[in-house]
């Protein structure tokens, strides 16, 4: 029997992608773990690997075709034995409608709304209500064999055991529902904002969208012939918007800003860099500020938290979240467990990383993640700013450039060279005092970073 291949959600927050490129053609042999494509999200570009053994018979979904949808049959594998002449591609409708449960979600809330114009009373859209309300708290059973045993992919088992996730809880993507790795990702990835999306939908199912006089009245620059030009949103602008929209409207942001001086730090790093030139290695000041803020964080670990509805969630190692601009947007490859790696490993990774970030070439476990992020801007001149909390962390750290300035150093006037840090946290999760112990501790790392050898 032919198996559709669908369009991988490669990130919790994945609704649609783009094919980028075939790696393989109609006739191909492919066996699992071989490469079939590359698939662009709104944050990287990714390579898809085969979960089955066969023969490529039809590749549904041009390269370079955009907003094709998760769930959308992209391509199409037989068996051995099958004739591949016999394969029909699905028609555009049915590939969609094979799809993606956003798209499905929307199809039920458009039919409710054509059922109350019919005449529809309340108790029956209350009703409605409950039974999706019902659906969203059941999760649907794991595909299953004839003999009982879960479809699962080698991969994704593996991946499972390791993470913990309870594959009774996990719905496959791959073919004939089969779980695969972007599934273990997703279930492990979302499992935080399961209850928050839940409620959210809850809410917003059969609710009339609204048009308020603002959004009636709202004008944009093209309607006063100002010259300019209109850009498309790509898919990372618009997954920047929603979750700083998000973060800003459910975290309530405090902030704490402290002074520190880097001369000891900066000192260090050229006495560093002069003994790892022979390595090719150098350290820039943002590797040395990452491990400072891993190290504070451990020092004080109520800062190094997440907060859920339900839990707070505490880590036990510091997996930093770096800022990187890149084309297009921004992006955070994370440093794991900077806590106990060595300036010139985070050095090494960090340049590596960000090498690969500005040519979209990360891994989805590279960039998602982290117990708490660092923004440095530095290098721009600036002199002070505040960051937003990437969820679901509990804060971010914003660093400003170092700026020579006269200080009071043991009764005496002096020049020091002043860095302005400016830490964000989540109240619900970190009090006040608590941040200030941080950024405290964060303070004491950087003036004495003969520490962070140790």
């Amino acid at each position: 029997m032919p198996i559709n291949l669908q369009m991988p959600a490669l990130s919790p927050t994945m609704e649609e992608g783009t094919l980028a490129k075939w790696l393989v053609k109609e006739g191909d042999s492919v066996s699992s773990g071989d490469l079939l494509a590359e698939i662009e999200t709104d944050k990287a570009t990714m390579e898809f690997e085969a979960i089955d053994e066969g023969v490529i018979a039809k590749l549904v979904v041009p390269e370079g075709t955009e907003n094709v949808k998760v769930g959308a049959v992209i391509a199409i594998i037989t068996e051995e034995g099958e004739d591949v002449g016999d394969v029909e591609a699905p028609d555009g409708s049915a590939a969609q409608a094979d799809a993606s449960k956003p798209a499905a979600k929307e199809e039920r809330r458009t039919g409710d709304r054509r059922e109350e114009d019919k005449g529809g009373d309340a108790e029956g859209v209350d009703n409605r209500k409950d039974d999706r309300r019902e659906t969203a708290e059941t999760p649907a059973p794991a595909p299953r064999s004839d003999d009982g045993r879960i479809k699962i992919s080698p991969l994704a088992r593996r991946l499972a055991e390791q993470k913990g996730v309870d594959l009774a809880a996990v719905s496959g993507s791959g073919p004939s529902g089969r779980i695969i790795k972007a599934d273990i990702d997703a279930a492990e990835g979302g499992t935080l904002r399961q209850a928050q999306g839940e409620r959210s939908e809850e809410k917003s199912v059969g609710a009339e969208p609204v048009e308020t006089p603002a959004a009636q009245e709202s004008a944009s620059t093209s309607d006063f012939d100002i010259p300019h030009t209109a850009e498309k949103l790509s898919g990372m602008r618009k997954t920047i918007a929603r979750r700083l929209t998000e973060a800003k409207q459910t975290i309530p942001h405090y902030r704490v800003s402290i002074d520190v001086n880097i001369d000891k730090l900066l000192k260090l790093r050229g006495e560093l860099n002069a003994s790892l030139e022979a390595r090719g290695i150098k350290l820039s000041v943002n590797d040395l500020l990452i491990k400072a803020q891993a190290v504070a964080l451990m020092q004080a670990p109520d800062s190094n938290v997440s907060y859920t509805e339900e839990n707070l969630i505490r880590y036990s190692r510091a997996d930093i979240a770096v800022a990187v601009s890149i084309p297009g947007g921004l992006i955070t490859p994370i440093i794991t467990s900077a806590d106990t790696k060595s300036l010139s490993a985070i050095a090494t990774e960090m340049k590596d990383l960000a090498e690969r970030a500005k040519a979209g070439k990360l891994k989805m476990h590279e960039y998602q993640g982290g117990t708490a992020s660092l923004s440095n801007m530095g290098m721009f001149g600036v002199t002070t700013f505040d960051a937003v909390i990437n969820p679901p962390q509990g804060m971010i750290l914003a660093i400003s450039a170092g700026i020579k300035k006269p200080v009071v150093i043991d009764d005496s006037v002096q020049i020091a060279t002043i860095m302005a840090a400016t830490g964000s946290f989540d109240h619900r999760a970190i009090d006040g005092a608590t941040g200030a112990a941080f950024m405290k501790a964060f303070k004491e790392t950087v003036e004495n970073p003969l520490g962070m050898l140790a």
